[in-house]
């Protein structure tokens, strides 16, 4: 093995982050790694590819990607018009796990908001992922805010479910 490299993910990465992201038991039960994959990934990689406020990058090592995680970039008001970096979708392939790679791509991921001038990095992960809160944690990352969602694929077509105007 060699040093393992972070890179700007490319079309050719897909199969490998979508298997990646379908690699879990929530991943199995909302992703589909099957091959060819669905043109819905490949039309969700070229908008995140074009937009100058996105980063969706790999770990590699040997030309093989171990890992991944995507950067989003937000303005806002708050926090005195603060730039924030939202990190999203960390994930390392099950056979790496345990090599502190996934810290790796955080520590990374951190200094390219810093770099960037974010005041704030922030990240979101499923309730029933206990061992990731344990992982961030441990990062220095608190959890700090309860999140919402809404699926809006799920909503009731009368609008049972949608918020007021």
């Amino acid at each position: 093995m060699s040093e393992p490299h972070i890179r700007r993910a490319e079309a050719a990465d897909l199969p490998a982050i979508v298997a990646m992201l379908a690699d879990d038991p929530l991943g199995r039960s909302r992703e589909d790694a099957t091959e060819p994959l669905a043109k819905a990934y490949r039309d969700a990689f070229a908008a995140i590819d074009a937009d100058p406020n996105q980063f969706l990058a790999v770990m590699t090592d040997s030309g093989r990607v171990i890992g991944t995680l995507q950067i989003s970039y937000l303005a806002g008001l708050s926090l005195q018009g603060a730039l924030r970096g939202q990190i999203e979708a960390v994930r390392v392939v099950a056979d790496r796990r345990g090599e502190r790679l996934g810290q790796r791509l955080l520590e990374w991921a951190v200094e390219q908001c810093r770099e960037r001038g974010c005041k704030i990095v922030q990240l979101t992960t499923n309730k029933s992922r206990q061992d990731a809160h344990r992982f961030y944690d441990r990062l220095g990352f608190k959890a700090s805010h309860i999140g919402y969602k809404l699926e809006l694929n799920s909503v009731a077509a009368d609008g049972a479910g949608s918020a007021a105007p």
